[in-house]
Protein backbone atom coordinates (compact mmCIF):
# COMPACT_ATOMS: atom_id res chain seq x y z
CA UNK A 1 0.00 0.00 0.00
CA UNK A 2 1.33 3.42 -0.90
CA UNK A 3 2.09 5.94 1.80
CA UNK A 4 -0.50 8.68 1.84
CA UNK A 5 -0.67 11.68 4.10
CA UNK A 6 -4.21 12.18 5.28
CA UNK A 7 -5.40 15.67 6.07
CA UNK A 8 -6.80 16.26 9.56
CA UNK A 9 -10.31 16.72 8.14
CA UNK A 10 -10.06 13.31 6.45
CA UNK A 11 -8.78 11.75 9.68
CA UNK A 12 -11.74 13.04 11.69
CA UNK A 13 -14.11 11.76 8.99
CA UNK A 14 -12.50 8.31 8.96
CA UNK A 15 -12.62 8.07 12.75
CA UNK A 16 -16.33 8.86 12.58
CA UNK A 17 -16.79 6.21 9.87
CA UNK A 18 -15.28 3.58 12.17
CA UNK A 19 -17.76 4.53 14.90
CA UNK A 20 -20.67 4.25 12.44
CA UNK A 21 -19.49 0.88 11.12
CA UNK A 22 -19.11 -0.45 14.65
CA UNK A 23 -22.63 0.73 15.39
CA UNK A 24 -23.81 -1.32 12.41
CA UNK A 25 -22.38 -4.45 13.98
CA UNK A 26 -18.89 -4.75 12.47
CA UNK A 27 -15.99 -5.56 14.74
CA UNK A 28 -13.49 -2.80 15.38
CA UNK A 29 -10.76 -4.50 13.32
CA UNK A 30 -13.08 -5.02 10.34
CA UNK A 31 -14.21 -1.39 10.50
CA UNK A 32 -10.60 -0.18 10.61
CA UNK A 33 -9.69 -2.32 7.62
CA UNK A 34 -12.71 -1.04 5.72
CA UNK A 35 -11.55 2.60 5.98
CA UNK A 36 -8.19 1.55 4.55
CA UNK A 37 -5.72 2.03 7.40
CA UNK A 38 -3.83 -0.30 9.70
CA UNK A 39 -4.73 -0.74 13.33
CA UNK A 40 -1.70 1.17 14.63
CA UNK A 41 -2.59 4.20 12.52
CA UNK A 42 -6.17 4.15 13.76
CA UNK A 43 -5.12 4.15 17.41
CA UNK A 44 -2.58 6.92 16.82
CA UNK A 45 -5.26 9.04 15.11
CA UNK A 46 -7.74 8.30 17.86
CA UNK A 47 -5.22 9.41 20.48
CA UNK A 48 -4.58 12.67 18.66
CA UNK A 49 -7.98 13.52 17.12
CA UNK A 50 -10.44 11.32 19.01
CA UNK A 51 -13.74 12.97 19.80
CA UNK A 52 -13.01 16.11 17.81
CA UNK A 53 -15.49 17.69 15.50
CA UNK A 54 -14.44 19.67 12.44
CA UNK A 55 -15.11 22.94 14.25
CA UNK A 56 -12.83 21.93 17.11
CA UNK A 57 -10.20 20.91 14.58
CA UNK A 58 -10.32 24.35 12.94
CA UNK A 59 -9.97 26.03 16.32
CA UNK A 60 -6.95 23.84 17.10
CA UNK A 61 -5.31 24.77 13.80
CA UNK A 62 -5.95 28.47 14.42
CA UNK A 63 -4.41 28.27 17.88
CA UNK A 64 -1.36 26.45 16.52
CA UNK A 65 -0.85 29.12 13.87
CA UNK A 66 -1.27 31.86 16.47
CA UNK A 67 1.43 30.38 18.69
Amino acid sequence: MANKRHKPDEIVTKLRQVEVLMGQGLSRLDAIRRIGVVEQTYYRWRKQYGGMSRDQLRQLKDLQKEN
